[in-house]
């Protein structure tokens, strides 16, 4: 285990961009409404993660845990007596046509230990990130879904979701922050007048507005999580011209400021 924490602490120092992110902390966090917008594998290798208004699901070290699309998750980020620490794989929806057979998700995650076999792909996967391309980065991810698949995990393909219009919406807006599209310019990308958008989105119980802030601060969060730019900067790096309006709209989402979240990945 301390050998893919040791790789995945070294490849964060390189500028390339990465197939997977690193969640890191030295104390716990307790974050609400985390947005989870695609199918997402996440590896505990130090301390613990709970789910749940109740914590009732706990994945400690050595375990995976399996989330389907889902908008909104509390979670708790335990520390051990060192740190907590998490890969986490993010992947396509077009990654589970590997699977002929998909069925009405009837739950929105499972969880397994990791074993050799994971733990060595995770690290292939890792180093691999090192000199692969992007346009390659599915041929992995994909490994990854089999490798999962024919280790007793069939629920896979059972598991994903169809993404709603807001999650749709979601990941267009999220994929470019910067460039704030407007209704026009989203409804055009789903091929729907901006009347029918509206009104589907008031039928999820939604608006435009909403699924815009939320992807911007679901930005934030993922920034303050990886990486360790001053909270100002994310802040513009996510819209906001002030960064007050941002921790407040931030704390409102997710149940604490920026600035505590930030104190949980650094010494006192």
């Amino acid at each position: 285990m301390q050998e893919l924490i040791d790789l995945s602490r070294r490849a964060l120092q390189r500028a390339n961009p990465l197939p997977f992110s690193v969640y890191a902390s030295i104390k716990e966090q307790h974050i609400f409404n985390v947005p989870v917008i695609n199918p997402t594998l996440i590896c505990i290798l130090e301390g613990c993660k709970k789910l749940g208004r109740d914590s009732k699901l706990s994945c400690p070290a050595g375990s995976f845990l399996f989330l389907s699309n889902n908008p909104k998750v509390e979670m708790r980020n335990i520390p051990d007596d060192i740190a907590y620490f998490a890969l986490i794989v993010e992947f396509e929806f077009t990654d589970f046509d590997i699977f002929t057979s998909k069925k009405t998700a009837a739950k929105t995650f499972f969880t397994g230990d990791m074993d050799a076999v994971l733990r060595k792909t995770l690290q292939q996967l890792v180093e691999w990130s090192g000199f692969a391309p992007p346009e390659l980065w599915a041929i992995r991810r994909r490994e990854i879904l089999q490798l999962l698949y024919h280790s007793g995990y069939t629920q896979l393909g059972a598991v994903v979701k169809s993404p709603s219009l807001s999650q749709q919406l979601y990941t267009i807006i999220a994929a470019d922050i910067s460039a704030n599209l407007g209704a026009d310019a989203l409804s055009s990308r789903l091929a729907m007048s901006e009347s029918t958008l509206r009104r589907k989105l008031h039928g999820e119980g939604t608006s435009l507005q909403v699924i815009k802030d939320r992807a911007r601060l679901g930005h934030g969060l993922h920034l303050l999580q990886s990486t360790l730019e001053p909270v100002g900067i994310i802040a513009e790096r996510c819209g906001y011209l002030s960064q007050s309006r941002f921790t407040d709209k931030f704390k409102q989402l997710f149940g604490l400021t920026p600035t505590e979240l930030r104190r949980t990945r650094m010494p006192d």
